[in-house]
């Protein structure tokens, strides 16, 4: 019996060391990080033998076996697959749950509506998301679109704006498939029986095409029914589109930017240059969000002809032209009174006229 109760002290004298030993490895924040920021990852299939010797040989935990010994303890919990990033020493109880919930980098990007494929590039260029090169030669990939728009020439007015989660590994490919699954998405929102039919008999390509038009001339979701209004009227009439918008593409087209449309940059040979063509441009000059989507699909019925700017980030709205060349003095002198109320890239030379 003494001998028993011996072993039975050793026992649990040693379940008491090799406790204390568990917890000193997993419960203490480890500071091997070579470098002190360490990305790691973690390949589809790999067991938790084979995910604590990964994290072991990146100098992220303190001991393997410590932490085998703990993602047994909670097996119900599966370590995920993907990319982590480690910018800080973590004790081996912050690693496992961070792997077992998933929590992979990503770099997180806002897409604002009314962006060309141009400033989308630009953009994932300066975040290190992808080159610019690379998204305008991914976004060329029109067959992305080939059933909805057979004849477009690239994926422009298709790229839907919202926020964008991409890990390291994401490419340019990739992220404007996302984008176009995205816009599939929103577009069976809007018209979730597939109805091909669209106002003036107007196909897809040129309802996309109007709903760009729409986001670059309003911030203003309430208003842009009516600006998509003023526009089908304008076609129906056989009148030029006259927008500014289409003009700054034009220029962008040319490689030359510019925030501010300048009376001699109407003149500019191009067909998206809707003071000089009548109709629709050959395709859209942005991305348009969902307020823009549905207002082209379904836009305000009115005898509005013409728009101007105003002082309050929207527009005043005319039927005739003498109403019109009324609220563009209007606006001259609201602009003159308080310069600082309206952007001048808001302001329109002409307006719709």
């Amino acid at each position: 019996m003494r001998r028993l109760g011996l072993i039975a002290l050793l026992l649990i004298a040693a379940l008491g060391a090799g406790a204390g030993w568990l917890d000193s490895q997993i419960s203490r924040p480890y500071r091997g990080h070579r470098p002190e920021k360490v990305f790691v990852d973690v390949p589809h299939g790999t067991s938790r033998f084979g995910v604590a010797s990964i994290l072991r040989r990146n100098d992220v935990i303190r001991s393997q076996l410590a932490f085998e010994i703990f993602s047994m303890w909670h097996f119900r919990k599966p370590l995920q697959a993907g990319e982590y990033y480690f910018d800080r020493p973590l004790d081996s109880r912050e690693v496992f749950w961070q792997i077992a919930g998933g929590r992979i980098f990503v770099r997180t990007v806002t897409i604002p509506e009314g962006w060309n494929m141009y400033e989308m590039a630009a953009e994932l260029d300066r975040q290190g998301v992808c080159t610019r090169d690379g998204f305008l030669e991914a976004a060329k990939n029109a067959s992305l679109i080939s059933d909805l728009a057979p004849n477009a020439p690239n994926l422009e007015g298709f790229l839907f704006p919202s926020t964008y989660q991409f890990t390291r590994h994401t490419t340019c490919e990739l992220i404007v498939k996302r984008m176009v699954q995205n816009f599939r998405a929103e577009l069976e929102s809007l018209d979730p029986s597939g109805a091909t039919s669209f106002p003036q008999g107007l196909a897809l390509y040129q309802v996309v095409t109007l709903a760009s038009l729409v986001e670059r001339e309003t911030p203003k979701s309430e208003e842009r029914p009516m600006v998509a209004g003023v526009f089908y009227n304008r076609l129906r009439r056989g009148q030029p589109l006259q927008c500014d918008p289409t003009v700054q593409y034009a220029l962008e087209l040319e490689g030359r930017h510019t925030k501010n449309v300048r009376p001699a940059d109407l003149h500019v040979d191009s067909l998206y240059n809707t003071y000089e063509h009548p109709g629709l441009p050959p395709g859209p000059i942005a991305n348009p969000g969902e307020a823009s989507l549905r207002a082209a699909i379904a836009p305000a019925q009115t005898d509005y002809l013409f728009f101007v700017a105003n002082d309050q980030g929207g527009h005043f709205f005319a039927k005739t032209l003498a109403e019109h060349n009324r609220n563009v003095a209007r606006y001259r002198h609201l602009l003159a009174g308080d310069s600082v109320t309206t952007e001048p890239s808001k302001t329109k030379r002409r307006g719709p006229s």
